[in-house]
């Protein structure tokens, strides 16, 4: 959990809401999705779950105006939280610091992930919150609908740490214990992608277990940009043998 570089803090505010017990951070990452970082911000002031905290981390976007786009969506919006909080990098570090640096400035220790390009449903942090509570779980997880170019249910199943050694079939967009994040070393970057199947990796190799909700709560967005369609074979090659060699338990088949 190097940080590898600082994060300005473009905006911060705290909202007259009294602090309870429910309160959940909305971790979002952003990087170069102006064009679609208001429809995710607009699911997520859509709750119904009331505690919330927002924390915007732009990975120091390059191609389009993220930041600023963020920066007049929370002063417009920032009543709805009970904190919300605007990051950029000072350079480009990839998904995972951003994601570590949310959780770093995090003050729960509930902590939805969600990238820029993804959406969630409104019942979507309420549902997983009380599994949460319900069960202890170090994170609580959801089915998928893929969106967008491809449309499709998605793969999320119960949790079976074996069922990693082959693949992984549990996204990103889950609420997350921080102590369990801390635990595990945070997450880890990987050139190419794969921050997801290595985090959950750690999870299995901590000892650590999540709990399924099999319900539709988060929508994945498939773009000329999202991974399912930026991955190629070589980097499938070199994600699988990179993996393997970080976690010799895996089986994967470098196609």
């Amino acid at each position: 959990m190097n940080r590898l570089a600082s994060a300005e803090t473009l905006y911060a505010s705290a909202s007259s809401h009294e602090w309870k017990s429910d309160l959940v951070t909305v971790a979002v990452s952003l990087f170069n999705y102006a064009a679609f970082l208001p429809a995710c911000l607009g699911s997520i002031l859509a709750q119904r779950h009331e505690s919330l905290d927002l924390i915007i981390v732009d990975d120091a976007s390059d191609r389009d105006d993220s930041a600023e786009v963020a920066l007049a969506w929370l002063k417009e919006n920032s009543d709805r939280f009970c904190r919300s909080t605007l990051l950029r990098h000072s350079r480009n570090q990839g998904l995972a610091q951003a994601r570590n640096t949310a959780f770093e400035q995090a003050r729960t220790d509930a902590v939805f992930v969600i990238d820029a390009d993804n959406l969630i449903y409104p019942r979507a942090i309420s549902r997983l919150k009380h599994t949460l509570d319900e069960t202890g779980a170090a994170a609580v997880y959801s089915q998928l609908e893929f969106f967008g170019t491809e449309k499709r249910l998605g793969y999320a199943d119960v949790w079976r740490p074996d069922a990693f050694r082959t693949g992984n079939y549990v996204d990103a967009m889950a609420l997350v214990s921080r102590q369990a994040w801390r635990t595990v070393g945070g997450y880890t970057h990987l050139e190419g992608g794969w921050e997801d199947y290595e985090f959950w990796c750690k999870f299995v190799e901590s000892g650590l277990s999540a709990v399924y909700v099999p319900e539709i709560l988060c929508r994945y967005r498939v773009h000329a940009d999202s991974m399912l369609r930026t991955e190629t074979l070589t980097a499938h090659r070199h994600l699988s043998v990179e993996m393997m060699s970080r976690h010799s338990w895996l089986d994967l088949q470098p196609e």
